[in-house]
């Protein structure tokens, strides 16, 4: 396959090159310094918990012609710079199909407008990591894949070029996901991450610290709460329907799993490394969450309050801070339907023995 990976950034310059590794013609569309860089030295990826260093080399262009063809643009800038790259894609009638694999929680509908329906694919990688100079760090996952990659066409249909990008991202061990409802998707994944984005800038932008801080992770916890609500309220699907697990576990167990997720080498390179280097990115994402908030009519103080580290001149939270009281109430419920099951049992069982 023939494929133009538009963005030359930590996700960009992964996805070109595994699928370059895996025998595809990739043209990587960089500009400025990283277009230089990956001229010089290729697509230089370090893998932080294992010490491997790969080197890649694609080919490099600074522009996309209206006259240029590819079997696929895959589009890996941040939602900020969607609108500025829209006029280009457009401009360009010889590819048919482009697949934009980031954060997206307004919708499909400017990219319908600029492009076309047909031609439009959505899609969000689950690789990360942070740029140090030309190096591309990322943390190498314990199985054999280089992460996993969320994608469907915009009628939830499995299309024949859908099963052909599939099938390249497959070889390119960027396993493959097919969701039927990508839209809702992508309102869920902004619903989760926003919040922990926001918590991380409430510590300070370090998510080690955050793991040391209370309030922040139950102001996360409780956010996540809220924003899975306000999809709810606006009858968008929580896609996938697992997440809704989140909405009934007991708020300490949810602390708890929070903590352990952030308090680690990757929560450093996959959460609080893209949160501190996008944080225009993170804005936008927040702010588009908040208009499904509002649109709701739903309550959302916790959302509200962690908006507050929108601004990067707001002060952190004290490390350790624990003022917040933590919900104890379905703990109970919980533990009073356990006992309850418990003594059943064994009463049941002393009648079966009389």
């Amino acid at each position: 396959m023939n494929i133009l990976v538009y963005g030359a950034g930590v996700v960009g310059s992964q996805y070109a090159a595994r699928l370059r590794q895996a025998g595809h013609m990739v043209t990587l569309l960089a500009r400025a310094e990283r277009a230089t860089q990956v001229r010089e030295y290729g697509i230089v990826l370090e893998a932080v918990n294992t010490g491997r260093v790969e080197t890649v080399y694609v080919t490099v262009t600074e522009s996309l012609a209206e006259d240029d063809h590819f079997d696929l643009v895959l589009v890996s800038v941040r939602a900020n710079q969607i609108a500025a790259v829209l006029p280009v894609l457009a401009a360009n009638h010889q590819t048919p199909n482009v697949l934009f694999i980031g954060n997206n929680p307004a919708g499909a509908e400017a990219l319908v407008r600029a492009l076309g329906r047909e031609r439009v694919l959505l899609g969000f990688g689950t690789v990360g990591g942070l740029r140090k100079g030309h190096v591309v760090q990322y943390y190498a996952r314990p199985n054999k894949s280089f992460g996993r990659t969320y994608l469907g066409e915009l009628d939830g249909l499995v299309s024949t070029r859908l099963v052909q990008v599939a099938i390249a991202l497959t070889e390119a061990r960027l396993q493959p996901e097919l969701v039927s409802n990508m839209d809702a998707w992508l309102k869920v994944h902004a619903a989760l991450i926003s919040p922990v984005a926001l918590a991380i800038y409430s510590a300070g932008g370090d998510n080690y610290r955050l793991a040391r801080t209370r309030d922040g992770l139950l102001l996360a916890v409780r956010a996540v709460r809220e924003g899975l609500g306000v999809l709810d309220a606006l009858k968008i699907p929580i896609e996938p329907a697992l997440y809704r697990l989140l909405q009934w576990l007991p708020e300490p167990l949810l602390l708890v799993l929070l903590r352990l997720v952030v308090n680690t080498q990757a929560g450093e390179y996959n959460m609080a490394g893209h949160a501190n280097a996008a944080r225009d990115e993170m804005k936008l994402v927040a702010d588009e969450f908040y208009n499904l908030v509002k649109a709701s009519g739903r309550l959302s103080s916790a959302i509200t309050q962690l908006r507050t580290w929108l601004d990067p001149a707001a002060p952190p939270l004290a490390e350790g801070s624990a003022a917040l009281p933590v919900d104890m109430r379905s703990v109970w419920v919980i533990s009073g339907l356990v006992l309850g099951l418990l003594t059943t049992g064994l009463l049941g069982g002393t009648r079966r023995r009389k």
